[in-house]
Parts: C-alpha cells; sequence; structure tokens
C-alpha cells in the first residue's frame, strides 16, 4: 500500500510538472507571436520596419531589379509600373523626408527652374536616350566640313562637357528623380519647370515622357516642390492643339497638390505654362487663344492660366503683348546671345511689362557651353569663373525687381547650363570640365543663397 501511495504521488508530481512546461513553452510562443507582424509570411524581413534606411534601401534594389527584369519587355508596361515603385519607394523613406525638412531651407515657390526628363540608359530605357547626342552639322557646309561628325557613345563618352555624379543616368530612375528633388530642394528653389510634349511626341532625340510626369510630381509633393510645365514647339502647335493640350494638362493633372497655381495680383489662383519658342508662331494665332474675343479663347474658362511667352528679339515684347500673352521670359544663360538675354536689356523689358500689365520673368544661368554637340559654336561659350557668371546674372535678375526669377536650368547637359552635381571626369581623348577647386555641390549652395538674398529684398520691396 505504500508503495502504490508513493507512486499515486510521484505520478501526479510528474503530471503537475509537465502541465507547467506546456504552459510555459505556450507563453513563450504567444509572446513571440506578438512581437512578429500579422502581416508577416515567410521569407519576410522581419524587423525591417524598424530600419527606414535599410527598408528604403531594399525597396529600391527590388524595384531596379523589378524595372531591369522587364527592360525587353513593352515599353509601355515598364513606364505604367513605375508610378507604383515609386509610392511604394516614397512610403519607405516618409520618415528620412521628414527629418530632412528640419535640416533644409524653405522652398522658394519665386525661384523656378527648368528640368528635363528626357535621359535613358540600357538599365531602365533599353538603350542610351540623349547621352548619346549627334553632333549637330553647322547650316554652312562649309563652315561643317571643318568639324566632326557622328555621335556619341556612351557611358564614357556623353553629349555634354560636363559630367553629372549620377553617371548618365535616366530620367525614369525612381532614385534619380528623388536626387534631382532633393538637390532641388537643397538649392532653395520651389518651382520645377517640366519640359513637356503631349503623349506621343518627344524632340527629334528623344522619345515620349508624358507617362513619368505622376512620379515628377509625387515626389515633387515629397519635398514640398511644386511643378508648372514647359511647353515645347512640337508638330503643328497652333491655338487648336494648344487648347486641347492646356485641358489634358489641367485635367489629368491639375489635382495634384504638386501642380503649381500661381496668386495673382487680383487674388486668383492660376496654373502657369511657359511657352518655348513660341515666336515661331504669328500673334494672330495666339491671339485666338489668349484673348477673350478669340475664336478659341480660353480665358474665363476653367483652362485660363498664365502663359509665359519666350523673348528673344526685342521687337517680340510688343508680339507677346498683341498676342495675349500675360508675361515674358528670356531662357537663355548666354549674357549678349540675344536682346533678351542680355542684362543690360532687363531695365527696359520691365518697364515695358509694367506699362503693359505683363510679367517679366528673367532667367538667370551658371554658364553656356554646347560644343560636344555643335562643336562650332565655341563664340557663345560663357565661362562659369567658378561661379562669378552665376552670381552676375543673379545680381543684375535682383536690380529689376522681378516677381519670379527663373533658372537655367537644373539639368540642361548638352548646353552645359546645368547647377546639377558634376564630377571631374578623364577617359580616352575626353577631359571633362568641372566645377573645382568647388565642390559638385557649389551651384546648388549659390542658388540657395541668392534665393535668400532675394527673399529678403522682396520684402524691402514690398514695404
Amino acid at each position: 500500500i505504500l508503495n502504490y501511495d508513493i507512486m499515486a504521488r510521484f505520478r501526479r508530481r510528474t503530471c503537475i510538472i509537465l502541465l507547467l512546461f506546456i504552459l510555459f513553452i505556450c507563453s513563450i510562443m504567444m509572446a513571440l507571436k506578438t512581437l512578429r507582424p500579422d502581416r508577416a509570411g515567410f521569407g519576410d524581413p522581419f524587423g525591417l520596419g524598424l530600419l527606414p534606411e535599410l527598408q528604403q534601401r531594399t525597396v529600391l534594389l527590388d524595384s531596379k531589379q523589378n524595372l531591369l527584369n522587364r527592360a525587353q519587355g513593352d515599353t509601355v508596361t515598364r513606364v505604367s509600373n513605375l508610378h507604383s515603385i515609386a509610392v511604394h519607394t516614397m512610403k519607405a523613406s516618409m520618415s528620412s523626408v521628414k527629418k530632412l525638412e528640419e535640416e533644409l531651407s524653405s522652398p522658394n515657390y519665386n525661384f523656378h527652374i527648368f528640368y528635363y526628363t528626357w535621359y535613358g540608359n540600357p538599365q531602365f530605357d533599353g538603350k542610351y536616350i540623349h547621352w548619346n547626342h549627334p553632333l549637330l552639322p553647322h547650316w554652312d557646309p562649309k563652315i561643317a566640313n571643318n568639324y566632326p561628325k557622328g555621335r556619341h557613345n556612351p557611358p564614357e563618352d556623353i553629349g555634354a562637357n560636363f559630367y553629372p555624379e549620377l553617371g548618365s543616368y535616366s530620367s525614369k530612375d525612381p532614385t534619380v528623380i528623388e536626387a534631382h528633388m532633393k538637390q532641388m530642394r537643397t538649392a532653395s528653389t520651389g518651382v520645377i519647370v517640366l519640359s513637356w510634349y503631349p503623349p506621343g511626341m518627344a524632340d527629334e532625340n528623344g522619345e515620349p515622357t508624358d507617362d513619368l510626369v505622376p512620379v515628377v510630381l509625387d515626389y515633387a509633393h515629397k519635398y514640398n516642390l511644386k511643378v508648372t510645365f514647359h511647353i515645347e514647339p512640337y508638330k503643328d502647335r497652333d491655338d487648336r492643339s494648344m487648347y486641347h493640350n492646356v485641358k489634358y494638362i489641367i485635367d489629368k493633372y491639375g489635382s495634384h497638390p504638386a501642380f503649381y497655381r500661381h496668386k495673382t495680383s487680383t487674388g486668383r489662383l492660376l496654373p502657369m505654362f511657359y511657352v518655348y519658342d513660341s515666336y515661331v508662331t504669328i500673334p494672330e494665332i495666339w491671339a485666338n487663344l489668349l484673348t477673350v474675343s478669340g475664336s478659341q479663347s480660353i480665358r474665363n474658362t476653367p483652362y485660363d492660366a498664365l502663359f509665359i511667352a519666350l523673348l528673344v528679339e526685342e521687337r517680340h515684347k510688343h508680339d507677346i503683348h498683341r498676342s495675349g500673352f500675360d508675361g515674358m521670359y528670356t531662357y537663355f544663360a548666354t549674357n549678349g546671345f540675344s536682346y533678351g538675354s542680355s542684362h543690360h536689356n532687363w531695365a527696359s523689358l520691365k518697364a515695358f511689362c509694367d506699362s503693359n500689365n505683363l510679367m517679366f520673368i528673367p532667367s538667370v544661368g551658371p554658364g553656356y557651353i554646347d560644343t560636344s554637340i555643335r562643336p562650332w559654336n565655341n563664340h557663345n561659350t560663357r565661362n562659369r569663373v567658378n561661379g562669378k557668371y552665376y552670381e552676375t546674372a543673379f545680381s543684375a535678375a535682383l536690380l529689376v525687381r522681378p516677381e519670379i526669377i527663373s533658372i537655367t536650368s537644373f539639368n540642361e547637359w548638352h548646353e552645359g547650363t546645368q547647377i546639377e552635381k558634376a564630377v571631374p571626369k578623364r577617359t580616352g581623348q575626353v577631359v571633362y570640365l568641372d566645377y573645382k577647386p568647388h565642390k559638385p555641390n557649389v551651384y546648388l549652395e549659390l542658388t540657395q543663397k541668392w534665393s535668400e538674398k532675394y527673399r529678403k529684398e522682396q520684402e524691402q520691396w514690398l514695404m
């Protein structure tokens, strides 16, 4: 009997210990489950969300791999996927942007900067686009015969006199777009003037880029930048096609928070469109679109906007006024190249605009050199003089107290007007220009300096 009682107590004790052990294991498993997100499945990088920078890098790598896999596929499919890729990338890095907000100077929405998305490379586009720009012949055959022909051969040989820090990049690469937005925000610019052709159209050396607009808008919004449109001289541009294209832009992109609207003196908020080479169309055609009595009038409709014409020659100012434009800009970064780009003419142009209720938007640039694509055009080169040329242009612009200053350009590499980061490079026969003795970001810093100076002076003007 005694042995039976001992055995019975031993079994009870063993069962209790076993039960407690099972409960202990269950409690540990439940605790572990609470640490692991419910959405996590097998193979998920557990804990990645705790490291925003690592998460961003992983998403970017996945995005690049997805695009690489599709490089030989259908172009439309590649571009349509780009928007969703960019959205995921941005979500992953929003926390780091909020931190950057505290470090970056505020955007100046009266500083507008020209931006080009026409660059491509094999990784994202299946081939090089624009970096392989052809050498353009002089219109006089006798002169043309004295200069080389052919086209550039990237990535070592590109159609530019400077070499970008980002290399021969693709404008479709989300990491490139983000880097550009960050640089423009660092420079304290506020409005991106995006080179634009209608859907299915492009310049003679490029491919259509309208599908990229939503991605640019999203990234611009992320950095508190705004986007307006630089309407290029597409085929058969006239009053009718312009009406339809302005309607298209406003209907498709006008509701985006990054879409730029300018507050007029009357308190209206209107979109703004820069119209490149506007002078090739006669004033009577523009008047059909831009005057209240015009046959295709856009005035006092939901698609009314501010239209800014390019002024090259002095006589263009009268044509611009007759056409019904709201203002003029000078674009070229070459002081003395044209009447409009000559700094000493800006005071009289501003006076003309003031007396005719027009906006005058001078365009400043860091220099000019396009001999990589126009080898015969040495006489229009403007040396940067280690940033002094750029500062002289800003100083001239501020003297006329403009409502807006435009910058030529962020990344027009072919004409050497870029303020994007550039690096020293030497390859074979080619030695690229660079920003030495300064750092690659020197022109971003100079832009930021003058943005602050302009802001302070503008406050004085308004007093």
